[in-house]
This record gives structure tokens, sequence and C-alpha cells, in this order.
């Protein structure tokens, strides 16, 4: 019998239903779960894969337990906590960054890599932050408290906000300790982090990109793989061990826990744990908004940024100097460039589109036999339906438009934000407001004309204006680009908007903002690139964004009865809150897959590999010479297995952007590996999950001590973590 609620009711019972749909069977592999529900959700189920552990080491306030070796780290990305000192381990490419800010021509540290031998020889690292968190509260009745479906849609937030502040000023806090509340299940029901922020975070070590980044774009997203993604930080804390700004009297930190690593390695079908904060998924779109997603929005951005990367490319092969400045610009570009077009041809492989419409089907037939289901859903699909089929119009224009100006593929529009930031401010503020954000600005110019190069950015410019000039609809060209289009004369147009602009020039620039509010208000008048961007702007925000939040505001309500009404018509069916960002644990299994006839892939990769790819001087495959003479004379010291060096792995762990860092946890709570990507063929997972070709990768641990120990010749660091063998 299925039970019926209404949709306030179910909002405000909703943990109660989740319970009940969660203890029931799952397919391993899908699901980002929260890890405070996973004794009365998960556990059984984990342990019929392999897991050896109690959901209660997974996750306790009571005592140290995994949930406390792991970091959200610098916001974007996963840390693992690997030693009693507060040694961090985390991607290359999450560390790249930082790893490129402490690097020059002369000590490059991208290029030959940097291990610290001592404590002292560690660099500080300003701005990078790592984050703790050490509780999670269930708050959906007090979020929801008042909340009625009938009021409108603002006053109803406004209603939830007044809760979600009421419950922070009511939650008790150390000094130290901060409170992040989210929405899950398309604000259906509410979770608090109490979290610990950790901003003393030094830089101890990474491998040469020739390791870190082996293959770097030719080879992200597939398999087989071959790159060592990782690098190691190390947290500081005050006296009291409590978080505390940089200082050099800090002391590494003593963790609640950290996590063992294993020797022992990986075997077909052992269980695998990955700890994380997964960002953004979107498993319970409908099918035409999945259908808008792969034909309309990915293949505009992949067009742009297909411009983009050829031309940085180009530039960043004519030497040193230029890779360095444009290395983490290209990839920035380059990663979701790719995911993009994984996911199209992962939703296209998958029939995923016609699986969702024979669902949505299935749905509608179920409410059709329910009279009061379908009285409280029946129109949420066909009212969806129509505004996606509206929102094409600007779909397109607008995802075009921000790959245009949003500072990414053409820089100057990065600059002429930052004019405008301080123009806005001046306008608004006059010359106090402006003289605040003054030095704040020409900092922040400092650091971004260190790698701007004036001629890239111009025929970035000229190309990439070119294609969205002709490809956007008439209706939304200023008249200067519908000019332009007509005449298809952009070389000679981008030659002049760069002949009349001050803002590439870093001197320039900083001396029209220190000449005060009104003189640089005034020069800006007459800055052509200013002036464009403004106009574009102000189209981008008044016809297409406008549009396009309006249709957003009547879509996100039914997406989230949409949720609701799903829980509801399907009571036994089992559901996960999509990733946004917090705490999450997902469970799986090493194993390979077929994804096409005649081939298969097997689950692990090793050295010999990264030989069969060598090719010396080649800025992806290049390999270093230490390298090659630990791998001819098969030094690979007690990380080896048998004669061979174990790299990557690869399991069915559902997993995201967020998780990149992300610890490889075995069945007994040791660290097994680092996840790092996903395979081309199952990048579609943030919108639709599919286990048969889904499949996380991993950097295997035994590589990470490898290429540390044998290959940075930095064995004080390997001596202080906790080797193990829970094979044996």
């Amino acid at each position: 019998m299925i039970t019926i609620f209404t949709k306030t009711n179910l909002r405000q019972s909703i943990f109660g239903l989740v319970l009940l749909i969660y203890a029931l069977p799952a397919h391993a592999g899908e699901g980002m779960w929260l890890p405070l529900l996973l004794q009365s959700l998960n556990e059984d189920e984990m342990k019929s894969m392999g897991m050896k552990m109690d959901a209660e080491d997974i996750y306790s306030v009571n005592h140290g337990s995994l949930k406390d070796a792991i970091v959200h780290f610098n916001g974007s990305c996963t840390g693992a906590v690997i030693s009693d000192q507060g040694l961090l381990l985390t991607n290359h490419h999450c560390g790249y960054n930082a790893i490129q800010s402490h690097s020059t021509l002369d000590q490059n540290y991208l290029r030959d890599g940097f291990w610290a031998k001592s404590l002292g020889e560690e660099i500080p690292s300003e701005g990078v932050f790592a984050r703790f968190i050490v509780r999670i509260d269930n708050v959906t009745n007090m979020a929801l408290k008042d909340v009625d479906d009938d009021i409108p849609l603002a006053e109803r937030q406004s209603q939830i906000d007044q809760n979600l502040n009421q419950i922070k000023a009511s939650t008790t806090l150390e000094t130290w300790q901060d409170i992040i509340i989210k929405p899950f299940f398309e604000g259906n029901q509410y979770f608090l982090f109490v979290t610990e922020t950790y901003n003393d975070v030094r830089y101890v070590g990474s491998p040469p990109e020739s390791i870190g980044k082996f293959g770097a774009d030719t080879d992200n997203w597939v398999w087989p793989r071959h790159t060592g993604d990782f690098s190691v930080f190390r947290i500081y804390a005050g006296p009291d061990n409590k978080p505390a700004a940089y200082s050099p009297e800090n002391k590494p930190l003593k963790p609640k826990h950290f996590l063992p690593v294993s020797l022992d390695g990986i075997d077909e079908g052992d269980f695998t744990l990955v700890y994380g904060f997964p960002g953004s998924t979107d498993q319970y779109l409908p099918s035409f908004a999945l259908e808008q997603m792969v034909e309309i929005v990915n293949p505009a951005t992949i067009a742009v940024r297909d411009i983009s990367l050829k031309i940085m490319e180009k530039h960043m092969r004519t030497g040193e100097e230029i890779r360095l400045a444009y290395s983490p610009k290209f990839n920035g570009i380059s990663n979701y460039w790719k995911k993009y077009k994984g996911q199209v041809e992962g939703i296209e492989s998958t029939g995923a589109i016609e699986i969702k419409r024979q669902q949505e089907k299935e749905f509608t037939t179920l409410l059709q036999k329910n009279k009061k289901l379908n009285n409280a859903y029946g129109e949420i699909l066909p009212k969806m339906d129509v505004l996606y089929r509206d929102l094409e119009s600007v779909a397109k224009n607008r995802t075009l438009l921000y790959e245009a100006i949003a500072g990414r593929n053409i820089e100057l529009f990065k600059l002429t934000s930052y004019a405008d930031r301080l123009n806005q401010t001046y306008l608004k503020n006059g010359e106090t407001g402006y003289n605040h954000l003054k030095e704040i600005t020409i900092e922040n110019l400092d650091k971004y004309f260190k790698d701007y190069r004036v001629e890239i950015d111009e025929e970035l410019f000229g190309a990439v204006m070119e294609f969205v000039s002709n490809t956007m609809d008439d209706r939304y060209l200023p008249d200067y680009m519908a000019a332009r289009k007509k005449k298809q004369d952009f070389k000679q147009w981008t030659q002049t908007v760069f002949s009349q602009t001050s803002l590439t020039d870093k001197d320039k620039f900083i001396e029209a903002i220190n000449q005060g509010g009104a003189a640089f208000s005034s020069l800006l008048e007459s800055d052509t690139a200013y002036q464009i961007y403004s106009s574009l702007k102000e189209i981008y925000n008044d016809k297409l964004s406008l549009y396009n939040t309006a249709l957003y505001d009547q879509i996100n309500p039914l997406q989230s009865e949409y949720v609701t009404a799903l829980m509801d018509v399907y009571p036994k069916r089992r559901f996960w809150p999509d990733g946004n960002s917090t705490m999450r644990v997902t469970y799986g299994q090493v194993e390979g897959f077929s994804p096409k006839d005649g081939i298969t892939y097997n689950t692990q990769t090793y050295l010999n590999g990264v030989m069969e790819k060598y090719v010396p001087g080649d800025y992806e495959f290049d390999v270093p010479a230490k390298l090659i003479e630990l791998y001819e004379a098969k030094d690979y010291g007690v990380y080896g297995e048998d004669g061979k060096m174990p790299i990557a792995f690869i399991a069915s762990n559902h997993t995201t952007n967020g998780n990149s860092g992300s610890p490889a946890i075995d069945a007994f709570g040791n660290l097994i590996g680092l996840n790092f990507d996903r395979l081309w063929e199952g990048t579609m997972s943030d919108l639709y999950y599919d286990k048969s070709i889904c499949r996380n990768i991993m950097v295997d641990a035994r590589y990470i001590l490898f290429i540390i120990d044998k290959f940075g010749d930095a064995p004080n660091l390997v001596n202080e973590m906790k080797l193990v063998h829970p094979k044996s």
C-alpha cells in the first residue's frame, strides 16, 4: 500500500520517509551519502560488499573517526590527513595554483617538483585553507517551521531564512568554530555542519608536472591512466592545537584521526570507500532539461573553449615562460571542456534521455491511477516542459555570451571587470568607497599581470568574438558587433580595440586608478574595451539573465515538487541527495568494465605504461630521467608488486568535481589511493548514473609513497606515516 502525504506534511516528515526508502537494497556504487546516516541506511549493504569497519568508525561525534581525517581543501577539493603531525594529501591539480604561485623561472616547482626535508623548509601558502567537519545535524523540522507551500515563493524563502538564522543563533559553538547550513533534495531537507577551518596550510612537496600531470589534457578523463596526481601540504595550528592565523610559532596539527597507508594494494572486487566533498550533481532533472543541456548548452560552451584552448596551446609550446604563465588558465578551461564533451557522448551512448522519458511516462501513469496523487503532482512535468521550451530561446545565447565576457577565454574582459567593479563602487559610494576598494584592486592587478600576455589575449579576443558574433542571434548583438558580423572585419576591429584601451598595460591601469574615482570613471567613458564590456554585460544581465532568472523562478519550485512527488509515488525506491559540496561517502568496488565490443578495461595500470607513452621533450608525455633510472633498475623498494610499480586503479564509486583529492579507503579504514578523475565514458554521472560505465580513477597509494621516497628522496615524510599490511 502506498502512503499518501500532502506536500507540506511530506517536507516536514521527509527524514522519516527517507529512512524508509534508504533501508531498501540499492545498486552498489551509486549515490553520495550523508555519513551520519550510514549506520541506519547503508552499513549492512557496505558490509555485504566487503567492508570490515562499522559505520561508527566512518562517522562519529564521540570519538575520532574517518571524518576527522577528511578536509575540504581550499573550498573546491578534498584532502586527507595522513600523519599525526597534520600531513595532508590532496591532488596535484588541487594544489596547482599554490605550487604555481611559489614557482619562478629559476625555481620552478611545477617543472622540477619540490620536497621539504624538514619543517623549516615548508612554504607558507597564503589563501590555502583546510576545513574539518565537527558534526552534522538534521535541522529539517526547524528550517521548515511555519513554511507553507501555498505562500508565495519569496515569502516562503524569507521564512526559511529567518528559521536558519534562528538555528545559527541558537547553536552552541566554540569561538573557533562556524556553521554551514545547506538544503538537500531541492530544499525538502536541511542539514547543519559545524566546521573548524585552519588557514595556516604550508606547501610540503609535489612531484614535477611530468609525473603529477603526466598525460595532461590528452589523458584527462580517460583510461588507462598513468598520472601521479598528488601533492603534499601540512596543516599548522596555534599552541592550543586550534585554528590560528599564520605565525612562525605555529605547530603541526595534532589531528583527532589520520589515515594509515596500506602497502597491500588492491585486488579485483575489493571494497572501496571515497570520502569527500562532491560538488554539484543534477540526478533528478527531467528528460527535457537533460536534452537542453546536452543539445544546446554544452555544445555552445565546448565550441568557444575549442577556440581558446587551441590558441593557448599553440603559444604554450613556444617556451617554458609562456607555459608556466598559462598552464593554470589552460587547465581551468580544458578540464570542464573535456568533461562536457564526455557528458554529451555518455548521455547519447546510454540513451539516458529516452530512459528518462520512459520513466516519466511510468510516473505519469501511476499518478493517473491515484486521484489524490494526480491532484497534487499531475501538472508538474507538463508545466516544466513548457518552461524549458521557453528557456531554449535564451539558453544558447546566454551561454555563448557568458563564455565571452566572463574573463575565462578573453582575459581583457577579466581586466575590464576589475575596472567595472571600481567604477560601480565609485558611482554608488563616491571616493570613500572607491578608496576602500582601490588598494585591493591594485593588489589583484599585480598578481594578474604577472601571467598576462597582451599579444596572446589579442588573438583570443579576435577569434572568440568573431565566433560569438557569428553564432549568436542578431537580436542579442549590439550594433557594433552586428556591423562586424556583416563586414567580417574582426581582425581590424580587434587591433582597434586593443589600441584604444589602457587596461592591458599594468602601469597605465594602476596610474589611472591612483588618480581617484572621478578621473578613473571619466577615463573609462572613452576606453573602447570597457565600453564593449559594459554593453555586453548589459545585454547579458538585462536581456538574457533577467529572462533566464524569471523562468528558473518558476522551474525551481516545480523541480522541488518533482523530487517530493518521486518520493511519494515510489515509496520503496532508493533516493539520495544531489551533491552540494557537503561531506559525503560513496562506496563501491574495484572493478573494470567493457566500454565497447572487443574492449575490456583492466583495473590497474603500471609504470611500464608510462614508458610506453614516453615522448622525450613533449610537455604532456616527457618522463624525468630519474624515474627512467628507477624503472630500468626496477628499484621500487617495498612499494612494487611482482616486479612492477602500480600507478592507478579504477572502481565503481560515484564521484564528481569536489571529490578531487578524496582519499580512497579500503575495507579496514586505510588509505589505498587518492581519487582524481573519472572515465570519459561515465562523465555524465553528474546528470545520469549508469553503473555499467561509470568509474572513478585513483592514484595508487603505493605509487605516491614510491615517488615521495625513491624519486623525491624525502623519506622523512614517509617515516611520519603509519604504513600497514591489512591483508596479511
